[in-house]
């Protein structure tokens, strides 16, 4: 089972913390501040008060042994790149770090962070994508270059098979996954909806109005089908 550390128990840390406990992973929360660690206990497999910038004490607590640091501690710049320094020092294969700039960020890729992340501009850029593409759900970035986005189909690919369609071929994107709503009988005679996902679907499965497309492929490659 992967082990994970949480340093820094703010609203994101905290969040993440309980996040992967409930997908029953062992974590280990760590905090300067009383109040927060008691919070997390029961939470976590472990919640624990100490200084992260005391490489002695993050030892005794066997740091080095878990597989991801997640340090969220982006108010405190300076602490977050001592903290992250000391973490890959010991060992540490994943560290993810949340910042709160881009010189922040840029100063923790030097001193060894895996992945940085910006939670709030993150929150902030998916709220404008949906707010100026209605028909958007939800996009999810993999990387600088490639990313999933969900979206009802647009009419022009509607009534045709994927065969047909060749989304690869024309757009350069693949269709992981198709949700739908589906009609069904109530055991009291009414009708009503059920959705259905179409994991993998292959070339014979056509798309229908009301449906929604998981799609992968590379950014800019999303953003021109986002716009039939």
């Amino acid at each position: 089972m992967r082990q994970f550390v949480v340093i820094g128990l703010g609203r994101f840390g905290s969040n993440i913390a309980r996040a992967l406990s409930e997908k029953n992973f062992e974590v280990l929360a760590i905090d300067r501040d009383e109040e927060k660690v008691k919070d997390m206990e029961g939470v976590v497999s472990q919640a624990v008060q100490l200084d992260a910038t005391d490489e002695r004490l993050l030892k005794e607590f066997g740091i080095q042994e878990f597989d991801t640091a997640i340090v969220s501690m982006g108010e405190h710049v300076e602490d977050s790149i001592m903290i992250t320094l000391t973490l890959k020092e010991l060992g540490i294969k994943q560290v993810i770090v949340k910042s709160k700039s881009d010189l922040h960020s840029k100063i923790l890729r030097k001193v060894g962070a895996d992945r940085i992340v910006f939670p709030e501009r993150q929150m902030a850029e998916r709220l404008a994508e949906s707010l100026a593409s209605p028909k958007i759900f939800d996009f999810i970035e993999l990387s600088n270059t490639y990313g999933i986005v969900e979206m009802v189909a647009p009419k022009k690919l509607l009534n045709k098979t994927l065969a047909e369609l060749k989304l690869r071929e024309k757009y350069r994107v693949s269709v992981i996954a198709i949700k739908r709503k589906v009609p069904y009988s109530k055991s009291d005679g009414t009708t009503d909806f059920k959705e259905e996902v179409v994991i993998g679907p292959g070339g014979n499965d056509d798309l229908i109005s009301g449906d929604v497309l998981i799609l992968l492929g590379r950014n800019e490659d999303l953003n021109k089908i986002k716009k039939l």
